[in-house]
């Protein structure tokens, strides 16, 4: 006996499935993706703590420390005194982890641009509308 079609699993495997489709294309530093995600954050918000970064990526602080101090080994990131804080660290981009980020960004747009080059225009707007979809649950 087969089972009714589940919608709610079938949305949830197909956006897995997409989203490690789309993080496997990688810059040249072939980051893992927690890794990426801290060059991310520094790229939107500016130099952080490794504390904020933690926060932001709700993992334990010293779990953020191996990372940072693994992106900063890998000349990503650098890290200087806290201006106010003796006892903490700023965490920048430097020139490669931005490099880094754009061209991440770069060979994931240009896969996905391949991808939906290659569907109608009506699978495209479906899309379009499902894109506003998922922002939407992504943000609830």
């Amino acid at each position: 006996m087969t089972s009714a079609p589940d919608p709610t699993g079938d949305l949830r495997i197909a956006i897995g499935q997409a989203a490690r489709r789309i993080r496997a294309e990688r810059g040249g530093a072939g980051l893992a993706d927690p890794q990426y995600t801290v060059l991310l954050w520094l790229n939107k918000s500016g130099p952080l703590t490794p504390g904020q970064l933690a926060d932001l990526e709700r993992v334990q602080p010293p779990s953020m420390t191996r990372t940072v101090n693994c992106l900063a080994e890998l000349g990503l990131v650098a890290k200087a005194p806290h201006p106010t804080d003796g006892r903490q660290v700023v965490v920048s981009l430097t020139e490669t982890g931005t490099a880094e980020v754009e061209e991440t960004r770069r060979r994931r747009n240009t896969w996905l641009s391949g991808q939906l080059d290659a569907m109608t225009p009506e699978e495209r707007r479906v899309l379009a509308e499902a894109a506003e979809l998922l922002r939407r649950i992504a943000q609830a």
